[in-house]
């Protein structure tokens, strides 16, 4: 599935749009638009095409790429991107080890990356590099604040599970960082796994008082959904990845009530966040996810140090990305030393409006939180 286009328009992830003209900075987005993790690429893609729509400018094209969640494709898109296609920046990969596969190499290349998803460790900490930007989260994060709102509830033995993957192993200790209470189990789970029978029976015989997962995209709505046919009433606590907006509506009922923490949710407010949910809304008929927010964002940083800076003078350009002067959905946004940012993140319960399941804030589990690896970054 491939998308090009100078961004006057974009819409339909199958159309190609033809460029009107030369254009002066070359997106490379790789992402996810086909499989059981289609939906969070899609929400990334949209995200950013409207914020480039809304900039109004017909000097960015972005050439959008479906990765198949697979990192030996999305390896091979990266390099036909730098080499043929000659981009200047790439983004858009929504898997922690899709983007271990590619990251590193195109900035080894001198491109810059900037992330609106994935947030392995390892390029926070040591393998950190000065064209690498992150611009939703370092992955610890918001299971970090997931321990800390367990905390405030009063959970004292929690059973946690993830996919045995980058990001699930972050996920598992950015838990553990911050809770303050045992550990009823611990399980490592296969990525794209569907069936939790076995998962489920280990916690209904555990004496856990809570239980956190994290099972991105289909992986969640499989477990929620067995959860609740097991009649097991342990509450669940997770990240918003499991309980975002393109997820909610097909968990259903057995996700209502549920807390979860993120850095975005559609209630936060500012005029910002408010003109981003109406005008994504508008465009493509349906509410705005966790992951739409983050391509927007991505896309507007980008957009901000194109205002200040051209792409091909990198240090120029570099400094502008670090300034990171944009309006951001979450309002305040600044990066760390090591690109990823620093920022609140918050509990959300899940509730219906309507006919329609979605978050609302609680309030601030983590304030000002920067991840635990900056110290690591040498740069």
């Amino acid at each position: 599935m491939k998308l090009k286009s100078l961004m006057m328009a974009a819409m339909a992830a199958a159309m190609v749009l033809p460029a009107s003209a030369i254009a002066e900075t070359k997106v490379g987005m790789i992402t996810t638009l086909s499989g059981g993790g289609a939906g969070l690429g899609i929400d990334v893609r949209d995200g950013f095409l409207l914020a480039i729509k809304q900039s109004g400018r017909d000097d960015i094209e972005v050439i959008v790429e479906d990765d198949q969640r697979k990192p030996d494709v999305a390896v091979q898109l990266a390099d036909k991107m730098v080499q043929a296609e000659q981009v200047d920046v790439l983004t858009g990969i929504i898997w922690s080890n899709l983007a271990m596969a590619v990251v590193p190499s195109v900035t080894a290349q001198g491109k810059f990356y900037l992330s609106p998803n994935a947030g392995p460790s390892a390029l926070a900490g040591a393998g950190c590099h000065p064209n690498y930007f992150n611009v939703a989260w370092q992955n610890d994060n918001l299971h970090e604040a997931a321990g800390a709102y367990a905390n405030s509830a009063g959970y004292s033995k929690s059973f946690i599970l993830a996919p045995n993957y980058p990001a699930g192993q972050d996920a598992l200790t950015g838990y553990k960082r911050f809770f303050e209470g045992e550990l009823a189990g611990e399980i490592y789970t296969t990525l794209g796994q569907t069936d939790y029978a076995a998962e489920i029976a280990q916690i209904r015989a555990s004496d856990a008082d809570s239980v956190f997962f994290f099972l991105p995209g289909g992986m969640g709505i499989a477990f929620l959904k067995q959860y609740r046919d097991s009649g097991i009433d342990i509450p669940v606590v997770g990240p918003a990845f499991s309980f975002d907006q393109g997820i909610l509506q097909a968990v259903g009922d057995a996700a209502l009530g549920v807390v979860n923490t993120s850095q975005w949710s559609k209630d936060i407010d500012n005029p910002t966040n408010a003109a981003f949910v109406e005008s994504f809304q508008a465009e493509y008929g349906r509410l705005p996810s966790l992951y739409a927010s983050q391509g927007f964002d991505t896309a507007n940083l980008l957009i901000s140090a194109l205002e200040k800076a051209d792409v091909s003078d990198a240090d120029a350009f570099r400094d502008a990305l670090r300034a990171a002067d944009f309006d951001s959905t979450r309002g305040d946004f600044e990066f760390g030393p090591n690109h990823h940012p620093i920022q609140t993140i918050y509990a959300r319960e899940v509730i219906k409006e309507g006919d329609v399941y979605t978050n609302k804030l609680i309030g601030p589990a983590l304030e000002n939180h920067a991840d635990a690896y900056a110290g690591d970054c040498q740069m």
